[in-house]
């Protein structure tokens, strides 16, 4: 997942717009996990884990976005899906050995606070976000990024979060929802569109397939 935008308060709110190489197979939100029982997520069939994970039970969701820095050696690389599973299901970061890991930044949401963890590929920093409305890219926190510099304001002033992620897709660098076509012929693009809300009376999940050669 590329951005996260997070807004405090009640409900607690995220929205996630997963960015990914369209030909990456992958099925939308579900159970899909045993040993995390009552964690829902969409899931990653390439690798098994997932962009963002909610435990409805706890009142809790993590998120997980690439991050930048120094990659992981290709004979111990671990992929980073498992970490919002992990994050989701047991409430704090996980125990690992993070050597394994690309860098990543995971975003840990309950009521009580929203943390965000980020790795670099030598070392991890823990930020805890503050009150109203952030915004979360692939460099972490990042007021200088294009991205939060276009959209951030105008998901701090409206409730309308759905419109503005309904964009069409672009290359522009500053584009929320993006479509890239690489020399090769892959296509890079915003994939889907999550919606997080957490109160304590409950939890709702909403999923947007952006994709047009899906059904549902």
């Amino acid at each position: 997942m590329c951005t996260l935008i997070v807004r405090t308060g009640r409900p607690l709110t995220l929205m996630g717009v997963r960015d990914e190489f369209a030909d990456r197979p992958w099925e939308g939100p579900g159970e899909h996990w045993p040993e995390y029982p009552g964690v829902i997520g969409g899931r990653d069939l390439k690798a098994g884990g997932t962009w963002m994970a909610v435990n409805p039970a706890a009142r809790r969701a993590a998120a997980l976005l690439n991050g930048r820095g120094r990659a992981a050696q290709e004979t111990t690389r671990t992929s980073r899906g498992d970490l919002a599973l992990r994050a989701a299901y047991g409430g704090d970061f996980p125990d690992a050995d993070l050597t394994r890991y690309d860098p990543f930044h995971l975003v840990l949401a309950d009521l009580a606070r929203v943390r965000l963890f980020s790795w670099d590929g030598e070392r991890r920093t823990e930020t805890e976000l503050p009150e109203g409305t952030g915004m979360v890219v692939n460099t972490g926190l990042d007021p200088g990024s294009e991205r939060v510099r276009e959209h951030l304001p105008r998901f701090a002033d409206t409730t309308g979060w759905r419109e503005l992620a309904m964009a069409e897709p672009s290359s522009d660098p500053a584009a929320l929802i993006v479509r890239h076509e690489l020399p090769d012929g892959r296509v890079f693009a915003s994939l889907s569109v999550m919606e997080v809300a957490i109160a304590p009376e409950g939890v709702t999940y909403e999923f947007t397939d952006l994709t047009a050669d899906r059904d549902g």
